[in-house]
């Protein structure tokens, strides 16, 4: 009922005048007739209001039970990890996702190495995903990343995550499906909540050194994106690309780490 908060002071108050009115009536034992109407009134009133409560509050009540978590809060059930990363839970739910540390000869073997072979080893993406896919649906997520972090949340990616590292070419979720950007700052040309690749997002909705929240909307001709509560950016995408798929959270590179809560879900028909 928070949606409404006039209207049910309102009528609180109304409710409470009536009842005041009806109990004086009634006990004025001179005014029998005024206190069978009064009271009559009353009661219609109190069932207007009681059916009007109902009308309103069932359809929010139905629409909080719709969502429900991607992730339980206390280990990685329903998820897997593609690439090279550790994801640990917290005792208050939180997810952290970090990579594990090589000494030089354990990643790259013989010393001295080349700018590329730095640069492959430091680029590597890694994500968790969910196991299951999703289509049209409503994406709530909350995340907290230290100064320079990166990272990001997929959809409708179709490989899972599996070509954005290892030997070889890679092809990253961004290139196959979508991904919705997670980056420190509003420098970048793709800051958080862009539709990378297809639409910058707005800028000044991030909050710096603290949590944040992410609504995505994925639709088959939108995808919508909201940063604590107002619009980012929005995209109609690419008709070429998968239609649905899973939905991943990233480790942009081999130095980066964040943390998430809250991961949860509504699955439109």
């Amino acid at each position: 009922m928070s949606r409404y908060p006039q209207f049910f002071n309102a009528t609180s108050r109304r409710r409470s005048e009536i009842k005041s009115i009806g109990d004086k009536i009634a006990g004025d034992t001179h005014c029998s007739e005024q206190a069978t109407v009064g009271l009559i009134r009353y009661s219609n009133f109190m069932k207007n209001v009681s059916l009007l409560t109902v009308l309103v509050t069932l359809p929010l009540a139905a629409q909080a039970a719709d969502w429900r978590p991607l992730f339980n809060g206390k280990n990685l059930d329903g998820w897997e990890v593609q690439g090279e990363s550790v994801w640990t839970v917290m005792k208050d739910g939180t997810l952290v996702g970090s990579r594990p540390f090589h000494g030089g000869k354990e990643a790259f073997g013989a010393w001295p190495i080349t700018e590329h072979q730095f640069g492959s080893w430091l680029n590597q993406q890694s994500w968790l995903y969910t196991k299951e896919e999703f289509k049209n649906f409503d994406l709530h997520v909350e995340y907290w990343m230290p100064p320079g972090g990166n990272s990001g949340v997929s959809i409708r990616d179709s490989s899972h995550g599996k070509r954005s590292f290892g030997p070889g070419p890679n092809t990253t979720p961004a290139h196959i499906g979508y991904e919705i950007q997670i980056i420190d700052g509003d420098a970048q040309k793709y800051p958080s909540g862009s539709v990378y690749l297809f639409a910058a997002a707005k800028t000044g909705i991030q909050r710096a050194g603290d949590w944040n929240e992410m609504e995505i909307e994925s639709r088959a001709g939108m995808i919508r994106v909201r940063i604590n509560g107002q619009l980012a950016a929005e995209s109609p995408g690419d008709p070429a690309r998968p239609a649905s798929g899973p939905i991943g959270l990233q480790l942009h590179d081999r130095f980066s780490w964040i943390m998430f809560r809250n991961v949860k879900i509504h699955v439109l028909n």
